[in-house]
């Protein structure tokens, strides 16, 4: 029986800072899974503060300041834009409340170590997430890895295709100085993945990144090779270019499980076309985000019926295996045969998110995803595009490996 089957589950009482697309893509876990309560928020869209009061009787408030002082949260979940994400990380630690923050962790390595330093002070738990390393299918080929069946991990092959680029977006997510585009945003997912299932410790980065539609003026693609201390290699390749859609590699089913419909291709550039503005394209997202009229999800709404989330095509090459984690479970490529290891489907997305900050506040668990791994992660999105800049390799020295 997992934790959330428990008849009686202890409650962490959450405190939301920021009310936009991440907190709208975490709700139908906050909603489904019974450890959670949702007991107060802060966002400055009074629109958002007032459909959060109405769905779930909470404090709402219109600064992070305010709803860090709140006395009854055990939890301060940061889903704010990521270059506030170390002001609001020390906010919280002040004010001893355990903190899960959205990835990326933050912009620079120096931010990052001083909200480790912050929370480290204050004797609370950080875990950052959440990005698709906690998918169910990740975790168990990491368990397979682990095991010694197949042999060492040799090589890791990752791609992603979407329209990432095409999404609304605010003028700072436009912009890579401010954490903008596809390095900080998307990568931060995929490191993550290739870093957990090959042992954490990246040597060096080579990589080339490209920003190719000049009225989106940031990154939008790239590919990169990353250099592993236990020996293994990793390829990743990523576009937000809206073309090919690489979902089509996993049976259909998006990144967040859904089932896609063939006949939206090219959904995302229709609508921003229709935005012919700056301020269109703000409200198109606000419109998105929890408390606009396009957020449609309430407080006692089922969870939408998904397979398990994924961040496109993945191939694991062990010695004696090739493992490829999908939506449905962990394909096994052995020596003499080839077989699927299915998984349940989800009864709550993302539940593995809760899961490991459970662990850590109820149970002193040191999280996996922690300000060190996370830390590391980042380090590996800044050589990315400190490499293509350079076009040289970049050498690392804040990696680690999974601390369980």
């Amino acid at each position: 029986m997992t934790s959330i089957e428990r008849s009686a589950p202890r409650v962490l009482r959450l405190g939301v800072a920021g009310l936009g697309r991440a907190f709208t893509l975490m709700l139908p876990t906050f909603i489904a899974d019974p450890r959670i309560r949702l007991v107060a928020a802060a966002d400055p869209r009074p629109e958002a503060r007032a459909r959060f009061a109405a769905d779930f009787g909470a404090t709402v408030h219109e600064t992070v300041e305010a709803l860090c002082a709140q006395a009854d949260i055990d939890v301060i979940y940061v889903a704010t834009p990521h270059q506030l994400h170390r002001a609001h990380v020390a906010l919280a630690a002040a004010h001893e409340r355990h903190v899960l923050v959205e990835k990326p962790m933050a912009i620079s390595i120096e931010e990052c170590s001083d909200m480790i330093e912050a929370v480290t002070r204050a004797g609370v738990h950080l875990v950052v997430g959440h990005s698709h390393s906690f998918d169910a299918p990740v975790l168990r080929a990491r368990e397979l890895i682990r095991s010694g069946a197949f042999g060492r991990v040799r090589m890791i092959t990752a791609l992603d295709f979407t329209d990432y680029m095409y999404r609304p977006r605010r003028p700072e997510e436009m912009d890579t100085a401010q954490g903008g585009g596809v390095l900080f945003s998307q990568a931060a997912h995929q490191v993550d993945i290739v870093r957990l299932l090959g042992g954490g410790r990246v040597r060096s980065v080579r990589a080339h990144a490209a920003a190719w539609d000049a009225t989106r003026p940031t990154e939008g693609a790239y590919s990169a090779l990353l250099d592993f201390e236990e020996g293994a290699f990793a390829s990743l390749t990523y576009s937000g270019y809206a073309h090919f859609d690489s979902d089509e590699f996993c049976g259909g089913v998006g990144e967040s499980g859904e089932r896609k419909d063939p006949a939206r291709y090219g959904a995302a550039r229709r609508a921003l076309a229709a935005a012919r503005s700056a301020e269109a394209e703000a409200s198109l997202k606000a419109a998105r985000n929890y408390g606009g009229e396009l957020s449609v999800m309430r407080a006692g709404d089922p969870p939408p019926s998904r397979l398990h989330q994924h961040f496109g095509p993945l191939i694991v090459s062990c010695e004696h295996a090739d493992l490829r984690p999908l939506p449905t479970g962990v394909m096994i490529h052995a020596d003499d045969r080839q077989w699927l290891e299915a998984l349940p489907a989800p009864i709550v997305p993302r539940s593995e998110v809760i899961d490991e900050l459970c662990a850590a506040v109820f149970d002193d668990v040191p999280p996996l995803h922690d300000g060190a791994w996370s830390r590391a992660t980042l380090e590996v999105c800044l050589a990315l595009l400190r490499s293509s800049q350079t076009r040289g390799d970049v050498r690392l020295q804040f990696q680690q490996a999974p601390s369980r």
